[in-house]
């Protein structure tokens, strides 16, 4: 008698996990870089909207916010998704927070600590447009 047998065998079932342990350890690490690349592109928006507000303060007050109080004086309220993985600060091109003569500014978007953008190094954009991500030219 020859009997019929339904269901897969354990070979069978080991190779079909197999391939999917394979497929997933290569597509996670591509979801993360594309994660990644969407928060720095939040970043990267909320940077050029920052320097544009800049640009309205300096023909009203002939000079750049600076400081702590930089974002509050220029009426910014930065995305939860940028707040979530960076520090940004609006300094001037040395850093500090008081104005200089002539005015400069630098925005800079600083990774936090443990988080996925670490990888990408800081963002930076100052008053001239110069754009640069962990220290190399351009985003």
């Amino acid at each position: 008698m020859q009997s019929n047998q339904r269901g897969m065998t354990i070979v069978e079932l080991l190779v079909v996990m197999t391939i999917v342990g394979i497929l997933a350890a290569v597509a996670f690490p591509a979801y993360e870089g594309q994660q990644r690349k969407g928060t720095r592109a939040a970043a990267q928006a909320a940077m050029v909207n920052i320097a544009n507000k800049q640009a309205q303060i300096l023909l009203d007050a002939r000079n750049y916010a600076l400081g702590a109080g930089a974002l509050a004086a220029l009426n910014v309220t930065l995305p939860v998704e940028v707040t979530s993985f960076y520090t940004v600060t609006v300094t001037d091109k040395d850093g500090a927070t008081a104005g200089t003569n002539p005015p400069t500014f630098t925005i800079t978007a600083t990774p936090i600590a443990g988080k996925r953008q670490v990888a990408d190094g800081v963002l930076t954009l100052n008053h001239t447009g110069a754009k640069t991500r962990d220290g190399k030219t351009g985003w």
